[in-house]
């Protein structure tokens, strides 16, 4: 192996004062987070909700009921537990509720699609899912193909003030406040190793092929988030900050920054259900003044489409600062953005495999635009040959950003070769290519395979095109991502087919065959073009070559 020029940690000295080198971090269960904070904080308000305040003593309250109620639903140690809400109470009820049950949480997003969901039902295993009742329909069509015996639905207006608290029972399934009112809690005692025992299978496509559940342990989850309050505690209070949850909890990067890191702050977690609705999320920002506004470039772009924005921004002044990730940031978006509002954004990096935080610009020290920032505490980064990892890149060179520290992930769930491949000699490939300057900051360069990026949304080409096989006009098809001429750092899908013989080409098919995407892939993952070709380019084996089709497009890359 070559000599390692990262050694030295350049990044270290651009830590801000407070932010320590290693963090001695607790082996304890995640749900400690919720019970250490109840016990500090418990008559303070956990969670704002549509005007509700929910304090920390309810908010663990119901946890424990809820852990209770799944016990005696035969939910064991170990077992997988499925939610399936959006940013309501009760997701955060249900993710803390199910660890203290000793279950396993994975979070399926609201904006799949029956086969999606069935997929990750059954990989995962789970018998138990708590869902938002706009997707219950869903739910039945799909229950027969899983192994689902408990189905928990629960309303946007269970904890929306004065709303009725007597919702009525579904045939097929419980209401979630009905379980909690006439269970008493009395969750179950269990030990656990954090090291090894799961918490969270977050779903994730990796570099290609199906998704896959990324096994996060409760150390990797509990070591992230304290690791994320030491590089922005300069900036937050304990026990006073209000947190802007305006990314979906069910993505592992709200997951981390828009909860367990403020549940471990002690702070005032304000829900936004839906970021796209701008009303609601100035109104939010005025009445719960938060301190950190979470985002991804697509949400601050949308912002400076307003002619008045800057109307607002005196609702603004009690952020601290705003951080970005998910997707590259355009530093013409954050230059507007901040002269305009007067905020500050952070940009970082992470992915789903480490918890997902791995890198982020100093609060309030030297910010690089256009960087990802610096490797957070514990956080051992390289950049590495292409081809060969162990072959380790000098600074300034570009190559494979490869990562270890104790959030990376155990492995994916019944997969040992896509870990295997992932995850050599104790490193994870992220398939980011990227380089670190001299005092180490990093930047993301391209990525290494065919991985399309949709406003920070992964889709993956082999799972659009199973879906077009499917189609009965189609003889063969490929699937890209070219360059989005609206959003910069983000792709559009397209789609190549090959018709069968005896169909013409036709703007009626081409309609047909995004609308035949849209019954079994989520709206980001249906191709926005479709072209119609005679024959694809392909190897002599009969590989389609992707990528000379986005050379063809687009030019061969420099």
């Amino acid at each position: 192996m070559s000599e390692d020029p990262y050694a030295a940690k350049p990044w270290l000295k651009h830590y801000e004062e407070g932010v320590p080198e290693t963090i001695d971090y607790p082996e304890i269960n995640l749900y400690e987070f919720l019970d250490n904070t109840a016990e500090e904080f418990g008559k303070q308000t956990a969670i704002w909700f549509a005007k509700r305040k929910i304090s920390y003593k309810e908010f663990k309250d119901i946890a424990d009921r809820l852990a209770t109620a799944l016990r005696d639903l035969g939910v064991k140690q170990g077992d997988t537990v499925a939610i399936m809400i959006p940013n309501f109470p009760q997701f955060l009820f249900s993710f803390y509720g199910i660890l203290k049950a000793g279950g396993i949480v994975t979070a399926c997003s609201v904006l799949l699609t029956e086969s999606e969901i069935a997929y990750q039902l059954n990989d995962s295993g789970a018998e138990t899912i708590i869902v938002h009742d706009s997707q219950l329909e869903k739910i039945n069509n799909i229950k027969d193909r899983t192994r689902l015996r408990n189905i928990i639905i629960t309303s946007v207006m269970d904890y929306i003030p004065n709303a009725p608290r007597d919702p009525p029972e579904i045939a097929g399934t419980m209401q979630f406040l009905n379980l909690i009112s006439r269970t008493k809690p009395d969750p179950p005692k269990f030990e656990i190793d954090p090291k090894t025992q799961i918490a969270v299978l977050q779903y994730t496509g990796g570099t290609s092929g199906l998704p896959k559940g990324a096994m996060l342990t409760h150390y990797n989850l509990v070591s992230n988030a304290i690791a994320v309050y030491n590089l922005v505690s300069s900036q937050m209070q304990r026990g006073k900050d209000t947190g802007l949850t305006n990314l979906p909890l069910f993505h592992i990067y709200g997951m981390t920054v828009c909860m367990n890191v403020w549940i471990y702050n002690g702070s005032r977690i304000a829900l936004n259900p839906d970021a796209r609705d701008q009303k609601s999320l100035f109104d939010i920002i005025r009445d719960t003044k938060p301190s950190m506004f979470p985002g991804v470039p697509t949400m601050y772009m949308r912002l400076l489409e307003r002619d008045d924005l800057e109307d607002y921004a005196k609702d603004l002044r009690s952020i601290r600062f705003c951080n970005t990730g998910a997707a590259a940031m355009p530093p013409e978006v954050l230059h507007e953005f901040e002269e305009r509002t007067g905020c500050v954004i952070i940009e970082g990096y992470g992915l789903t495999e480490c918890s997902p935080v791995t890198h982020s610009n100093p609060v309030s020290g030297t910010r690089k635009i256009g960087s990802i920032g610096i490797p957070l505490p514990d956080t051992e980064v390289r950049i590495v040959d292409v081809e060969d990892h162990t072959k380790i890149l000098p600074i300034g060179e570009t190559g494979e950003i490869i990562i270890d520290g104790p959030q990376r992930m155990m492995g994916y769930w019944n997969k040992p070769e896509a870990t295997a491949d992932q995850i050599r000699d104790g490193w994870l490939l992220t398939g980011d290519i990227g380089r670190m300057d001299e005092d180490g900051y990093f930047y993301i360069m391209d990525r290494k395979k065919d991985m399309i990026n949709v406003s920070g949304f992964k889709v993956y080409p082999r799972e659009v095109e199973d879906v077009l096989f499917e189609h009965e006009a189609i003889e063969n098809a490929a699937v890209v991502g070219l360059p989005d001429p609206k959003i910069m750092g983000s792709d559009v899908v397209k789609a190549y087919v090959v018709l069968k013989d005896g169909y013409k080409e036709s703007e009626e098919l081409r309609g047909e065959i995004k609308e035949f995407c849209r019954t079994s892939l989520s709206p980001y993952k249906v191709p926005k073009n479709v072209e119609f070709r005679k024959e694809l380019p392909e190897t002599l084996v009969g590989k389609v070559l992707r990528r000379e089709l986005q050379e063809q497009e687009m030019g061969p890359e420099e």
